[in-house]
């Protein structure tokens, strides 16, 4: 879900933008507008003065040229079915019109070839081949020469960096800008800009822009952003402006053509120069040209599947003895299954530093965001621009040490003065009103009034000054044991305090009758919010609330009316009275521990009892259990970035694995009734698999030492509800297994589209193919089994069957296939239970249902 609220503002107009939509689709349209841009077919260069008219007419009034730029744009009859494109010394086009729409297009001319007087014949196609093929042969001069000729093969290196990125409405069509609904914005539809990108009218409405010195070091590698500037659009104090720098710089990642994969919204490609490319890419060599002096020779490649991913487009490569690239142009190939995203465009230019070897010196990335390639959207443009380098000079070590980016002190407060004066390049006129337009914008009451409405949709919860109301998501829900239940919530805001925050809530069961409630109160010890990382915190707690053993959901909160819904019996609960004090302490180098100091009360309730010698007297020989624990927690997530919300915080998925350690510890000198410790270790990490998609891999590991009841042993994760939980057993019932030891392993793997790609039918919807595997392996040692230990609680049975089990000396396993990207945002899993199939109330396969925000 990154990146969803950075864009709360643009979900706001074209939430206006759809209704209009809505309201003129009955009404047809006198006329139809072609807009576009008319190149060489050959060189891709833009063909000026070409002229473009309504087929068979020779009037001037349904008749148009070229610009400078290529760019045309030409308004005719709706009855109208083609147009006639002329230029000198290129063959005439027909273009075929679509009715009743606004086109953008691009339009290849091939050059016009003179008439021989004899006939040419022209051999059958061949076979693309690598063999003695030139193409390939500079290519692999290329990859040969890699290492000499990235940037990271300085020793040090530094320069200054300016980046821009702005984003724009793209596709908005005349009758909606001018419809009243949309009247109050009116004035952002005043600022169009025709040139940005040809054949494209944008309308820009954000804007940020930094500057920065950058460091790198060869070894051991390291680099260093020292921000000196930023400069950005604000619609929403609900969302944090490093956050949103974080969520632009993980879409728009560095493309690095020098790596072998490049990982570009929040997908893994592979570089045309990779080491395994020549596998997966077709190559031509065009011409040689010079470029600064350079003689290049120009290559265009293509993948030779185009469903996988992979880029097209334009390579430029030196023919010296480096064989480097001088410049680049390319595209993800269309064929690919890519959300949202209709178009992309990568841009460099690189200069030679003699020398040591070649630096980037310019890079640009476009990305047209869209349902439909007709449809409105966005269009996002990333430009940095290098200066000032400096190379193979030291720096001290400590420069280089976490975090790897750093905002210098007065960074988000330079003046106008300051940035007309420093940015690297002017700005363009529309961007330049931006800044104006938004200000003005913000005074506009119904403004206002949606931004407050998509800000509670989006966050769950609704915003007073001092007080966030929410999760709204949690307001009702149901269980068996409470019935109906009732809940009212929420956190205090920065504007009640930075250093303080109070979240309690109340909720009440219609069936238990019982009121529960909670509190947690938080200290923060930095200067920041609360919320900002990294965190030192206290908070302390106290809790009354009902629990299920076994249910911890890792997408969401236990009582979430989503999954109020859930298959067989849930009737086993508890009701727990909770005091606790934690300590929350974060590094910047990822690291992190928590102390944390625990004591609760647990009370069986439903069909769950506390009893020593026979559980289906259904009574509690025990009435309540005290557990108090002391535990440690150690993380470590290497180059671990969030999207950071005013309350609360995303990780954004990277290639580096997660590691985490719970040491926890029970005695009776603590308040407990029992001692016993407990050690759990997981790792996380997403593998990337090119073209064959990406793994999430979560692996677990667990210990209890000590004799105690089931209650306090591991209780492996459940889910009854229809909705899928990557972390959970999503076929097992709640409290069917218990473990003193055990491992686990949980495997979630996506194949974006590899196989429905070749399928037409559904690689047009743009389905994406997904498997899982989990597994779990372990057992009760002796010292913990209730039939070896009189003192122990008796497993929950029914007419003396056993309800919750050890596992044996065999794995409980689930596997999945399923279909993901419904509707771009829906999964849909088929998940088969195979083993322990003859326990009570299982229910060996199921469809589960699961909805993700991804490109």
């Amino acid at each position: 879900m990154v990146f969803k609220k950075f864009l709360i503002f643009v979900s706001i107009l074209l939430a206006q933008i759809t209704l209009v939509c809505l309201n003129t689709l009955a009404q047809a349209s006198p006329t139809v507008t072609v807009k576009g841009v008319i190149v060489d077919k050959n060189s891709g260069d833009p063909l000026p003065f070409a002229d473009i008219r309504a087929f068979k007419t020779i009037t001037s009034k349904y008749g148009a040229v070229s610009d400078n730029e290529g760019t045309f744009s030409i308004t005719v009859p709706d009855t109208t079915r083609f147009l006639l494109i002329n230029c000198v010394g290129y063959e005439k086009y027909i273009y075929t019109i679509d009715k009743n729409t606004t086109q953008y297009v691009k339009i290849s001319l091939n050059p016009e070839l003179k008439k021989l007087s004899e006939f040419t014949v022209i051999a059958k196609r061949k076979r693309y081949r690598n063999k003695n093929r030139v193409s390939v042969q500079l290519i692999d001069k290329v990859i040969e020469h890699k290492s000499s000729n990235r940037p990271e093969n300085f020793n040090y290196l530094q320069y200054q960096r300016y980046q821009k990125t702005a984003f724009s409405f793209v596709n908005l069509k005349d009758k909606i800008t001018d419809s009243k609904l949309l009247e109050p914005f009116s004035f952002i539809f005043d600022n169009k800009d025709t040139s940005m990108v040809p054949g494209k009218t944008l309308i820009p409405v954000y804007i940020k822009e930094t500057i920065s010195d950058m460091y790198s070091r060869k070894n051991p590698h390291s680099t260093k952003e020292l921000i000196e500037a930023e400069n950005l659009i604000r619609f929403d104090e609900q969302v944090n402006r490093r956050s949103v720098s974080a969520s632009i710089n993980y879409l728009y990642a560095d493309v690095n053509i020098y790596d072998n994969n490049i990982n570009m919204l929040s997908n893994q490609f592979l570089s045309p120069i990779a080491s395994m490319a020549p596998s997966f890419y077709k190559y031509f060599l065009k011409d040689t040209v010079f470029i600064d002096g350079i003689k290049c020779a120009r290559l265009t490649f293509e993948p030779r599947n185009t469903t996988d991913m992979l880029f097209e487009g334009t390579l430029y490569v030196t023919l010296d003895s480096t064989y480097a690239v001088k410049k680049l142009s390319m595209t993800v190939n269309k064929a690919i299954n890519l959300n949202w995203v209709r178009d992309v465009q990568i841009n460099q230019k690189f200069e030679k530093v003699y020398p040591a070897g070649w630096i980037l010196k310019t890079d640009q990335m476009g990305a047209d965001f869209g349902i439909t390639q007709e449809s409105f959207g966005v269009y996002g443009m990333r430009t940095c621009m290098y200066k000032d380098f400096v190379f193979n000079t030291p720096q001290v070590d400590s420069l280089y040490k976490e975090p790897v980016q750093v905002y210098l002190e007065g960074s988000e407060d330079k003046d106008l003065f300051y940035w007309e004066n420093n940015r690297f390049a002017p700005l363009r006129p529309s961007e330049e009103n931006i800044f104006t337009l938004m200000d003005s914008l913000k005074q506009v009451p119904q403004f206002k009034r949606d931004i407050t409405i998509i800000s509670t949709l989006s966050g769950g919860f609704y915003k007073t000054k001092y007080f966030e109301f929410g999760l709204y998501s949690t307001f009702y829900s149901y269980n068996p044991i409470e019935g109906s239940r009732f809940k009212m919530g929420g956190r205090t805001t920065n504007n009640f305090s930075k250093k303080w925050i109070i979240d309690p809530y109340v909720a009440y069961g219609t069936h238990d009758n019982q009121f529960k409630y909670g509190s947690g109160i938080t200290y923060n010890f930095t200067n920041k919010t609360v919320y900002d990382y990294p965190l030192k915190t206290v908070k302390v707690g106290y809790q009354y609330d009902i629990k299920i053993p076994g249910q911890e959901l890792q997408y969401t909160s236990d009582d979430n009316l989503l999954i109020s819904l859930r298959r067989g019996t849930n009737n086993k609960m508890y009701y727990n009275r909770v005091v606790s004090f934690e300590h929350l302490n974060e590094f910047q180098n990822h690291f992190s521990y928590k102390i944390k100091y625990e004591f609760s009360t647990k009370t069986p309730t439903g069909d769950l009892y506390f009893n020593n010698s026979n559980y289906e007297e259904h009574i509690n020989t025990t009435s309540s259990i005290n557990v108090g624990e002391a535990e440690l927690t150690l993380r470590y997530a290497p180059h671990e970035k969030f999207f950071q919300g005013t309350v609360y915080r995303t990780p954004f998925v990277n290639k580096y694995p997660v590691f985490q350690l719970q040491l926890m510890a029970a005695s009776k000198a603590l308040g407990s009734d029992y001692n016993y410790q407990n050690i759990q270790l997981s790792i996380s990490k997403r593998f990337y698999m090119s073209f064959l998609g990406f793994s999430d891999v979560y692996t677990e590991f667990g210990k209890t030492f000590g004799s105690v009841p089931y209650l306090l042993l591991n209780i492996h994760r459940a889910n009854q509800s229809y909705s899928y939980d990557n972390h959970s057993y999503n076929l097992m019932n709640f409290l069917e297994f218990a473990s003193d030891q055990y491992a686990a392993v949980f495997v979630d793997h996506c194949f974006y589209g590899f196989f429905f790609n070749k399928i037409p039918l559904l690689k047009k919807l743009k389905f994406r193919e997904v498997v899982s595997f989990k597994a779990l392996y372990g057992g009760i040692t002796d010292q913990n089994n209730p039939n070896l230990h009189p003192d122990l609680f008796k497993f929950p049975t029914s007419n003396g069957t056993p309800l919750t089990y050890s596992l044996e000396k065999k794995p409980y396993m689930e596997v999945g296939v399923g279909v993901s990207n419904i509707f771009r945002v829906f999964r849909v899993d088929y998940i088969q239970r195979l083993s322990y199939l003859n326990n009570p109330g299982v229910t060996s396969s199921g469809i589960r249902f699961s909805y993700k925000f991804d490109f």
